[in-house]
């Protein structure tokens, strides 16, 4: 007996949780309208339910978008994470954290305008969402700087002012005003600048400076 058309897509659908379909359909339209011209009503619909239903899962509209732009934060917390668990020296993990952590800002920046100004938006009034990401991106450094601690690649004299140095010298690419304001700067010149950051970092870690 033969299923009838699209019978697996439907199951699949079934299966996954509203909320979870709540945000990527949320996801698509801020993607595609902006913040303003979204409507809970307009993401019910698309999801096949009434606009109260939404309300079950995300009290308001605000919070719908902060969820958004939460699984971003989270995708960018997974990556660094990633990085940070490999089994490179920590001057290497280190390098490419900081390199991956600006790139992702970069990319979102391109690709996804309406969330980046979302994301924006939420580090001008400093959001909860964005103060559990610092927290969980500081504890992320942490890790790479004590391995490198341990390991005798890095030899700080202060190991909190170590930590605190790494995010204030890539504050220009890592911080999303400051990425919005250097959306004109041409790629490789940011690149450059993005490189003799990296090195000064290394070095100073390296060497004791701080």
């Amino acid at each position: 007996m033969k299923r009838p058309r699209g019978g697996s897509a439907r199951l699949a659908e079934a299966a996954t949780p509203p909320d979870s379909r709540l945000l990527a359909i949320a996801a698509d339209h801020l993607k595609r309208f902006g913040p303003r011209q979204i409507t809970v009503v307009d993401i019910a619909d698309a999801a096949g339910m009434t606009h109260a239903n939404v309300y079950r899962y995300f009290t308001s509209k605000a919070a719908l978008i902060d969820a958004v732009a939460g699984q971003w934060l989270k995708s960018l917390e997974a990556l660094i994470a990633g990085i940070a668990d490999a089994p490179d020296p920590a001057d290497d993990k280190l390098e490419r954290l900081i390199h991956a952590w600006s790139q992702m800002h970069r990319d979102l920046l391109i690709e996804n305008r309406h969330l980046f100004d979302v994301y924006c938006t939420a580090t001008e009034t400093s959001r909860p969402l964005v103060r559990k990401h610092r927290a969980r991106m500081r504890q992320l450094i942490e890790r790479v700087i004590d391995e490198g601690i341990a390991t005798g690649k890095f030899e700080p004299r202060d190991r909190e002012r170590a930590i605190g140095f790494v995010s204030d010298a890539a504050y220009r690419f890592i911080n999303p005003l400051n990425v919005r304001l250097d959306v004109d700067v041409p790629k490789d010149i940011l690149d450059l600048r993005l490189a003799a950051v990296v090195r000064v970092v290394q070095r100073t870690l390296s060497h004791g400076i701080l």
